[in-house]
């Protein structure tokens, strides 16, 4: 019989995730229960114990003898210090498994585990890529209060109890790790020039500087990520952040917002910062001004500054690095009056590690509210990318180049319009759905009638909700009868298809294969000179020069296998170039190689905006969201009237269809104004669209958008003004005019070579 008392021992419950083909190591003590989940299906497990009794024969019923994967596992294991020799080894979950399938066991001794989801590299025509194994341990020890593993070594591991602050010195290098430990507790952060205070000069950190040279309300990992004190040095930038909201317009809590709260003598910030401070010299202040990590401060439309509960979870953290030697003091915020801290102080924990440590960037991007955070993540591409751009920003997880420094955007943009241009397209995501389903539960998801879709064909499709509005748009490609691969650009769509298949009892599973199916777009009129001089296709393969637009064809480059698809998202001829990430250099090696003679250069995000805008190409949170159905996004040929198939959301887009409210439309802006996604478009007084996009077209010499319109001014050739500042103070003349604005017959895109004369 358990003797814990719930009520006052709540169980600890930790979550981990074992990325597929990468080993996972974890401890458990006597009495724990673990639960090991595969979400999607399908997935074994290689499990490596130390104590061959401990998990109980009964729970693993195979023995896993010279499996693959053992030495992965070993490998882990060894750099835990662990003896993997000593080690039994036993294979967990089945291979035909259904979503979701789990096993439970319960810990009778302490033992180190290694936990590996199995699996080799996918090739690109196949359909077999590892996917996830989730971890759930519940113990009797504490629920709270229990900070993440260290990212390294730590050289420092203070914890600051609930309204405390403490201070510390870090050395010029070093990173600091600042953890909120059991969620939704804000920590005020002060750094100082060590040097300058051993002089008797304050220079601290100065949010309006950093504001104002970053111009961003809070730096973050990336080009933006430094703060600066009064003399524009900058002393740390931001290497991680798992939760990218923070405040820097207030002060730390001090004693005269307590006093104005009706708390006088309440303890706060300031004053903890005054006391810990003290020994190294530094002037208390009435008020500190302060870097809040985890507190959750907005400005709204109305200019008033408002707070909420933060958005930090259990073992969330910001990552810094100090760029000089510092002094820095980090507090757990006093606040218990409102929101801030979730009406209840809990400690922070800060640990420093040595420069010495390579601790990569990234923001964490979760899935879905409820999955693990992931950090941002470099493709396979990325140490070629990386080599020619300091230029990256954060896009869905990815770093991805937003220009490249020998000439910039417009270079990029000419290239792929004149000759060609290749461009890391890493992140968009890749879902595997197979099995004697997986046509029916396409036909089901998408707006498309797959049943039309042939072998080696590709199509653009829309997903949506029951209402309409839209969930993603995307490629699908079907590789056989029964096996399709859904390419888009949002997590979401992979639960969406599971929770579908299962609602309906359809026997299909949707298998996530973004980190085995890394991409490179290549487009451009010499795009496909420049890939048939290199890529090789069998027999029965359509060749570079035979491949129609959406197809796609298996072959190799450099020996490297690859699948090529006649897809792109510029308006023009062009190529995606799909292969595992593990042999994405060797491929972009290739393409350069064989591009230099045509003019080939790499592309950049800010130069793909061009072309996509120019060419009237979709881009979620722009043209559609979820309050916006296919016809108002301008893809409504996507959604065609002969699909006879109920599918999600067709009786609403059925009516959308009869009873439209808004439509897409082009606009030509006058003059050489800025104008952009957001601003709002008039008739007289009255607004009756909005921007989606626009941009400076090169090809053009003239400001172009994207709009969505009320359909009583959609009318071509109608007169519409973009309203600026207030939307009423300052007007901009546009005109509403089809789109595509660039090559309108999509003439260049279709371009085939004629048949030679015999």
């Amino acid at each position: 019989m358990d003797a814990r008392n719930p009520e006052t021992e709540p169980l600890r419950v930790t979550r981990l995730v074992a990325r597929g083909g990468e080993p996972l190591v974890f401890d458990l003590a006597a009495g724990d229960r673990c639960r090991i989940v595969d979400p999607e299906g399908r997935q074994t497990g290689l499990l490596l114990v130390s104590s061959e009794g401990a998990l109980g024969a009964a729970a693993l019923p195979s023995l896993a003898e010279g499996a693959e994967g053992c030495a992965a596992a070993s490998a882990a294991l060894a750099a835990r210090g662990a003896d993997p020799t000593r080690f039994t080894g036993f294979r967990v979950l089945s291979e035909d498994g259904a979503p979701g399938a789990a096993i439970d066991f319960k810990a009778s001794a302490d033992t180190t585990v290694a936990l590996l989801p199995e699996g080799a590299d996918m090739a690109p025509d196949e359909q077999t890529p590892p996917t996830e194994l989730t971890v759930e341990i519940e113990s009797s020890g504490p629920a709270r209060g229990v900070a993440p593993a260290p990212l390294a070594a730590p050289k420092l591991d203070l914890r600051v109890k609930a309204a405390t602050a403490s201070a510390y010195r870090v050395k010029a290098g070093d990173y600091i790790q600042i953890i909120d430990v059991d969620g939704r507790q804000c920590s005020d952060f002060l750094a100082f020039d060590a040097a300058a205070l051993e002089k008797g000069e304050e220079f601290g950190l100065d949010p309006t500087v950093t504001r104002t040279l970053m111009a961003t309300a809070n730096p973050g990992p990336g080009l933006h990520s430094k703060y600066f004190d009064a003399r524009l040095k900058p002393l740390v930038e931001i290497v991680r952040d798992t939760v990218g909201r923070h405040d820097a317009f207030l002060l730390a809590c001090n004693s005269k917002y307590y006093e104005d709260m009706g708390y006088p003598g309440h303890d706060n910030c300031t004053d903890n910062f005054n006391r810990t401070l003290k020994p190294y010299g530094v002037k208390p202040k009435a008020g500190w001004p302060a870097i809040n990590f985890f507190y959750n401060t907005t400005v709204g439309a109305d200019d008033s500054i408002t707070m909420d509960e933060p958005w930090s979870r259990p073992g969330d953290y910001v990552l810094l690095r100090a760029l000089t030697d510092l002094v820095c003091a980090s507090s757990s915020c006093t606040d218990d009056i409102d929101p801030a801290n979730g009406w209840s102080p809990t400690d922070i924990h800060v640990r420093v590690y040595d420069a010495s440590e390579n601790l990569s960037r990234g923001i964490a991007h979760r899935m879905t509210p409820q999955s693990e955070p992931r950090l941002t993540r470099e493709s396979g591409f990325h140490p070629r990318t990386s080599a020619l751009t300091r230029k990256f920003s954060e896009y869905r997880g990815f770093w991805l180049a937003d220009c490249y420094s020998d000439e910039g955007p417009i270079a990029e943009y000419w290239a792929c319009r004149e000759k060609a241009a290749i461009m890391d397209l890493s992140a968009l995501r890749k879902f595997e759905v197979i099995g004697p389903d997986a046509e029916e539960l396409m036909q089901l998801a998408t707006t498309r009638d797959m049943k039309k879709l042939a072998v080696g064909q590709v199509v653009y499709t829309a997903m949506c909700y029951p209402h309409g509005g839209m969930i993603d748009d995307g490629t699908v490609f079907r590789l056989a009868p029964q096996n399709f691969r859904w390419i888009c650009g949002e997590d979401y769509c992979g639960v969406h298809l599971r929770e579908l298949a299962a609602k309906h009892g359809l026997k299909a599973w949707v298998k996530t294969s973004t980190d085995q199916l890394h991409n490179v777009a290549v487009q451009g009129p010499k795009s496909r000179e420049i890939l048939a001089a290199i890529v090789e296709t069998p027999p029965h393969q359509p060749s570079m020069n035979e491949l129609k637009w959406f197809r796609f064809t298996v072959g190799k480059i450099s020996d490297v296998p690859v699948v090529i698809s006649r897809t792109g998202y510029t308006g023009e001829l062009g190529f995606e170039v799909w292969c595992h990430p593990s042999k994405a250099t060797d491929v972009w090696d290739a393409i350069q190689e064989a591009g230099k003679p045509h003019g080939l250069k790499p592309l950049g995000l800010k130069a793909l905006d061009m072309v996509r805008i120019e060419a009237g190409l979709a881009f979620a949170g722009y043209e559609f969201c979820d309050q916006t159905d296919p016809f108002e996004a301008g893809i409504g040929f996507a959604v065609p009237k002969g699909k006879t198939d109920t599918f999600v959301g067709s009786e609403a887009l059925a009516r959308r269809r009869e009873h439209p409210s808004k439509k897409l439309v082009g606009l030509d802006v006058a003059g050489a104004e800025d104008v952009g996604h957001g601003d709002c478009v008039h008739v007289g007084r009255a607004q009756i669209g909005v921007v989606t996009s626009a941009t400076r077209s090169p090809a053009l010499g003239k400001t172009i958008a994207l709009a969505r319109l009320d359909v009583a001014y959609a009318e071509l050739g109608g007169q519409v003004e973009v309203g600026k500042l207030d939307g009423q103070q300052k007007r901009i003349p546009a005109t509403v005019v089809a789109f595509p604005h660039y090559d309108p017959t999509k003439s260049r895109v279709r371009t085939e070579i004629e048949p030679a004369v015999g």
